[in-house]
């Protein structure tokens, strides 16, 4: 999962939907993973959620599919897994 301490690689905004792009390391090196959440508004306040409605879903398809791009254009190259 995401590391707190570290920001993201690369953000997606898409509406209120935005997608997170992270490096993590294993023992078998380096790999890239997403995550998504969506922007409410609770009392005038700004939340972020992690479930979506029926009409928010082509939002959240938009920011995988920009997502899914992305990563297959920045993959970690095996020689920086050391």
């Amino acid at each position: 999962m995401a590391t707190k301490n570290k920001p993201p690689l690369h953000t997606i905004q898409n509406g209120r939907v935005q997608a997170s792009i992270w490096e993590q390391t294993s023992e078998k090196g380096s790999f890239l993973s997403v995550t998504f959440k969506i922007g409410y508004q609770k009392q005038g306040e700004w939340k972020d959620g992690h479930s979506y409605q029926a009409h928010e879903l082509d939002q959240l398809i938009d920011a995988a599919i920009d997502a899914k791009e992305w990563m297959r254009q920045h993959r970690p190259s095996k020689a920086k897994a050391a």
